[in-house]
């Protein structure tokens, strides 16, 4: 597992991870590291904003469960974006 691009087919990609068993400690670091504070001036990064157990935390604002099949990506600017396994399934995005 590694990580990869997704985004909307119609819009540009995101740094993106599958949740799975399968992930690599390394691209949970790379999701961690790219999570960041939108609301300090300096844009810090926000401490363990993916966690290995299956929790997003979004900054500033709470923290959504990842399920099994869902895609976790992070814009330009470091925020993070959940997408359900049924909303990736059903079309509509795209992802490596």
């Amino acid at each position: 597992m590694a990580t990869g691009t997704m985004g909307s087919n119609a819009t540009t990609s995101l740094t993106s991870l599958l949740n799975s068993r399968a992930m690599v400690p390394a691209d949970l670091a790379t999701m961690q590291l790219a999570i960041k504070d939108d609301l300090t001036n300096t844009h810090p990064v926000w401490p363990g904003g993916y966690s290995s157990h299956n929790q997003l935390f979004i900054p500033n604002r709470g923290v959504l469960q990842v399920l099994p099949g869902d895609y976790v990506g992070v814009d330009a600017n470091g925020w993070p974006i959940l997408v359900s396994a049924y909303s990736i399934a059903t079309g509509g995005w795209t992802h490596t």
